[in-house]
Order: structure tokens, then sequence, then C-alpha cells
């Protein structure tokens, strides 16, 4: 008989759908418990159980999730969100000493994935390409004036997520401005072409990359995918999948690609799950099934490319209502 796992979602926030789809996987044999540190957060309402927690950077988070695993016997743990993916990484033996595994990969690979100048340099020596970068926009500037750049640009934090604060900038003048008045912002070529996500799960036992899917990005919101269709690319497979086995990541990771000038431009990497993933999910990708089996202790077997193209996904507002009272406190 198979033991109960029980799983442990920090930060749900709005992402209902990946709580109800590890209920769905759990039926049965185990429980989704949510976390999150407002009773605002309405994913946590879809969970068997669900706790507010105090802001992540706040002394003592990580004690109280601590706290929770224990009372909920939780099985795994993970974040929806990219500040924490390092947190949990930096204390990933605090977690294990008590028999939660983390779902994280490495705290090295959580920070570079965090910092978009540190993906860059990481990505030089891989299959894929990166954008060109500036941290001066002197340099920039030079480089438009003997025509090697030319603008528009987009100017973004060096580390930052959910596309906050970017900028699509035309004029010398705008790109001034936005640098007197923030700190720690880059410049990066515009990039044109096609763009593409893929959800990527790598086996946290083998380390070896299950799960691939591809889909083509048809229209974003706040930084996610709203509007979407699935492809099929055994090329890019195979790209993908030897990128995340040397690099060494583990679990779903999330990954935004650009398809330029007849080569593939990698753009950023979420070790998470993606604001996409319900696309993946709805095509029979199960990463809450492989993960809930790597819990048990199990491999997965490969199925990579194991779902239907032309498939699309539409994203669209839903509510949650609650009275006072049921709010968690």
């Amino acid at each position: 008989m198979s033991k109960e796992i029980n799983i442990l979602i920090l930060s749900a926030g709005t992402r209902n759908k990946v709580v109800q789809a590890f209920k769905k996987e759990l039926y049965g044999t185990g429980r989704v418990i949510a976390a999150d540190c407002s009773p605002l957060g309405p994913a946590i309402y879809d969970a068997d159980a669900a706790y507010i927690v105090p802001p992540i950077r706040e002394e003592g988070y990580i004690d109280r999730i601590l706290e929770i695993c224990r009372k909920e016997r939780i099985s795994g743990v993970f974040s929806l969100i990219d500040p924490e993916l390092s947190l949990l990484a930096a204390e990933r033996e605090r977690f294990e000493e008590i028999g939660v595994v983390p779902v994280v990969s490495s705290y090295e690979l959580c920070e570079i994935s965090l910092n978009k100048l540190r993906m860059n340099e990481f990505l030089k020596g891989s299959a894929f390409g990166a954008a060109v970068c500036w941290t001066d926009p002197e340099e920039f500037l030079g480089a438009a004036g003997r025509g090697e750049a030319s603008f528009p640009v987009f100017v973004k934090p060096v580390c930052g997520s959910a596309s906050l604060n970017i900028s699509r900038v035309e004029t010398e003048e705008e790109l001034r401005v936005l640098f007197a008045r923030h700190e720690g912002l880059m410049i990066q070529e515009l990039l044109t072409g096609q763009e593409y996500g893929a959800d990527v799960y790598i086996d946290l036992i083998s380390g070896k990359c299950t799960h691939i899917f591809l889909k083509k990005k048809l229209r974003m919101r706040a930084g996610e995918t709203d509007k979407s269709v699935s492809v099929l690319n055994p090329e890019l497979f195979g790209l993908l999948s030897d990128f995340a086995q040397k690099a060494g990541f583990r679990g779903m990771i999330d990954v935004d690609l650009f398809e330029q000038d007849g080569r593939w431009i990698l753009s950023e990497v979420n070790p998470r799950f993606g604001g996409g993933y319900p696309h993946a999910y709805a095509c029979g990708v199960n990463f809450p099934a492989a993960l809930i089996r790597n819990l048990q202790g199990l491999e997965n077997p490969a199925q990579i490319g194991n779902y239907r193209e032309n498939v699309y996904m539409m994203k669209y507002n839903e509510i949650c209502i609650r009275e006072a009272s049921e709010l968690y406190e």
C-alpha cells in the first residue's frame, strides 16, 4: 500500500488550478495544504486545509512553515513565487531533517534564474542564444551610435518577476529618465520573434527530464500566458531536455523562449510552476502525478511530447466568495 502523500503549497495566491490539480491527483491518498500571507488569496480555499503565514521575509517564517509541515505530516513542499524559491533551497536540510522534500532546484540555480544578467551569462555555451543586454545606458548609446544596437529596447529590473516594471523604450530621453528614477535596471534588445513557453519536469530521483509541454504564446497578461496553443517540436524537446539536465534543475520549471531569425533565444527560466501550466495539465502533461510518484520513491518514465498539438488555452476570470466569518485567520 502506498504511503499517504501530503503536499504543502506556499504562496498559493490566485493559483487555484494548481491546487485543484493536486487535489484531483491525491484524491483518497493524501491531502493538499495551502499557505499564503493573505486571507484573500483565493487558491487557499480550494485546499483541504489552509494557513495564513507571515510574509516570506519576516523573521521566523521558515520556523512557521516547518511547524505546519510537522503538524500536517507533509511529504513535499513547494512555492509558486520566485522570491521564495531561494529561501526554500537555502533551508533544504531543515526540511529534510523532518522528512519533508523541498521541491526546488539548488540555491545557486534559483539565484541565477532570478537574476537576468546571471542567467544571460549562464546561457553562454548552451545550445540556446541569449538576448544582448547592457547595464550602463552610455554603453548602449555608444553601441547604438556605432550601428551595433538600436531602439526600441526593453528596460527591466535585473532581479524581478511577473514582468513587473518592464518598459518598452523608444528614445534616449525615455531611457535616461528611467535610469535616473530607478536603480538595478538593465537594457535588453527587443526580441520580435514568436514567443514560446515550455513546461518542463525533471525527475527528482533520476535527474532526467521526463515531461515537456511546448506552447506558442498568443497573448500575455500581467506577465503570464493568457492565450496559447500547444505545439510539438522534437528538435526543441531535445534542446530543452539537454539544457535542463546538464544545468541540474529538479522538479518543475517554466521556460520562456523566442524563435528569432532561425535560432532559439532563451529569455527566462523560472524553477517553479509557470502561470500557463494549466494548459499543459489539461492536455495530459501531469506534473502533479509525476511529483507524487517521486515522493513515493518512484522514478518517472519519460513522456516527452505525449500530447496533442493545436489545443488552445484561453484564460478567463473566476471569483471566490466568502463571508468574513469564513476567512482563514
